[in-house]
């Protein structure tokens, strides 16, 4: 990663907009905006955002799935199948 050419200031978004987006969508690589020497925003291009999105969406899936077992809220994977199946079987 080269953090360093990945943090620009404001003013630098603000005269290069376009060459800033180039880069984005080229490399795939976050920048941090600074506004007064702190950070402010993060640009990143569309398909990382939804990539980042969509793991997210997967750890939040498994924290779930832990948190049900631990709370004992588990049910044999053959029963599950059987329910399915016999549901399919009473609908037209």
């Amino acid at each position: 990663m080269h953090i360093s050419s990945d943090i620009k200031p404001v003013t630098y978004l603000k005269a290069r907009a376009a060459d800033l987006l180039n880069q984005i969508n080229e490399t795939h690589r976050p920048v941090i905006i600074t506004q007064n020497g702190e950070p402010r925003a993060v640009l990143q291009d569309p398909r990382s955002y939804e990539n980042m999105r969509n793991a997210i969406g997967i750890l939040k899936l498994v924290s779930q799935g832990e948190a049900d077992i631990r709370d004992g809220k588990v049910r044999i994977q053959d029963d599950v199948f059987k329910d399915i199946e016999a549901t399919l079987k009473e609908k037209p």
